[in-house]
């Protein structure tokens, strides 16, 4: 089992199958963030 975590809040995204156990950090940030780091850098 792997996870796709957010690299700004560390909140899980979203789960993929693997024979190992992985985080992935995703380089986007997840919905919560965007909005407030978008409002913020605005």
């Amino acid at each position: 089992m792997g996870i796709i975590v957010c690299q700004a809040c560390n909140s899980t995204i979203d789960h993929f199958e693997d024979e190992k156990v992985t985080v992935l950090y995703a380089k986007s940030h997840c919905r919560d963030c965007c909005h407030t780091q978008g409002e913020e850098e605005k």
